[in-house]
């Protein structure tokens, strides 16, 4: 396990759990909206040339199954997928919490970017964005992990944050 992705939809805790995977292993985290997002939430012109920088080394972990853009990419390149498939009850009470607080708290996310509450009707929003793509998120991934393209993938299916905490408890 040297080229991890993390994957799930939005607000499952992929950034959180990446950071502990690649502390845990001894590898470099990379974030992908930190990437992506540059300031006023414009996508970056070196995203793609980054990620393909990044992807081309022989160790990473990344907090997403991928951007459009670098998706097959960073399939095709990564050794591990680590798919945080909870319920969409147990995601939208984790997102709606968190920009809760990123939104009272002024919390500064990738270059500048805040989330606000007059961003929630914005069909971006991470609470609308993590409603409406759920069930688009697990297909995709349900499909990109029986897809023979990327036969070199172990995935690691984790239904709940139970089962991730016992997970990364016995990585070693």
């Amino acid at each position: 396990m040297r080229k991890v992705l993390v994957g799930g939809s939005t607000g499952t805790g992929k950034s959180t759990l990446a950071r502990q995977v690649a502390a845990r292993l001894g590898l470099p985290f990379h974030e992908m909206d930190a990437l992506f997002h540059g300031p006023g939430w414009q996508s970056l012109p070196t995203f793609e040339a980054e990620v393909e920088r990044i992807t081309a080394g022989d160790a990473w972990v990344f907090d997403s199954h991928g951007y459009p853009q670098v998706r097959d990419l960073v399939w095709r390149r990564a050794d591990t997928v680590v798919w945080l498939d909870y319920p969409r009850r147990i995601v939208m009470g984790r997102v709606l919490r968190r920009s809760f607080a990123r939104a009272t708290y002024d919390r500064e996310l990738w270059n500048g970017n805040r989330e606000s509450f007059r961003d929630w009707a914005a069909p971006e929003h991470p609470v609308r964005w993590a409603w409406s793509q759920y069930d688009k998120r697990r297909a995709d991934i349900t499909a990109r992990s029986r897809d023979p393209a990327y036969g070199q993938l172990t995935v690691i299916r984790l239904r709940h944050p139970r089962d991730a905490r016992e997970w990364l408890a016995a990585l070693r």
